[in-house]
């Protein structure tokens, strides 16, 4: 289990992008087996390789590591994505928590049934719009910093700049009243290592098909 980390999970977003975008920022270049049906993951449980009987697990440093906050708290540590102090760190994880939230209800709305998805989305929009996306907007504004943090690149903004991307393909114009967080996009979606996993033909995940919902449920219900 050595070289490039190894990880598990099925062949879309879910709970593993958000570590896909660390590794991607830190330049660290990995390796994807996928859970493509029951099977496999039934094999990762049997060989004793989930602690939790779930995934994403991540092969790293030795370890078999499971529960994405764990897998990211490592990798931002690991690649000085964490802030210099405990102070910077306490931030970092309230707006990663805040961010995880917001994602939470982006990647239920994939599977809710067809009656509910339309009541869904727009809490979902209401959200980004009146909660979340206002307070990162706040925080820029108050410090007057290019970064969210210690005026460095850190994990909030990593994960801030996916969850901006992914409510951008619901609703292109969301940040139309945030001008300091379309600025905060175009600046860390510029930073090279950044910039690569947004090309096409990166190990980026496109946003789930609705036919390809039925076979994710299956592999883990």
């Amino acid at each position: 289990m050595s070289g490039k980390p190894k990880l598990h999970y099925f062949n879309g977003r879910g709970r593993m992008e958000p570590i896909r975008w660390l590794l991607a920022a830190a330049g660290v270049e990995f390796e994807e087996s996928f859970v493509e049906k029951k099977d496999d993951l039934t094999k990762l449980q049997k060989d004793g390789s989930l602690l939790f009987q779930q995934v994403p697990m991540v092969e790293i440093d030795g370890m078999k590591m499971v529960q994405t906050r764990a897998i990211a708290n490592y990798i931002a540590t690991k690649y000085n994505l964490y802030g210099k102090d405990l102070k910077e760190r306490a931030l970092i994880d309230m707006y990663v928590e805040g961010i995880f939230d917001l994602n939470e209800l982006f990647m239920n709305y994939e599977i809710q049934p067809a009656d509910k998805k339309e009541q869904h989305f727009a809490n979902m929009m209401d959200k980004a719009t009146n909660r979340y996306f206002p307070a990162f907007e706040k925080v820029l504004k108050d410090h007057g910093q290019d970064f969210l943090v210690g005026n460095q690149l850190s994990r909030a903004d990593v994960q801030l700049l996916e969850i901006i991307l992914m409510a951008e393909e619901c609703k292109p114009d969301i940040l139309a009243k945030f001008p300091l967080l379309q600025s905060f996009k175009a600046r860390i979606s510029n930073i090279p290592t950044i910039k690569k996993y947004l090309q096409p033909g990166s190990q980026r995940k496109p946003p789930i098909q609705p036919e390809e919902v039925p076979k994710v449920i299956a592999i883990f219900h």
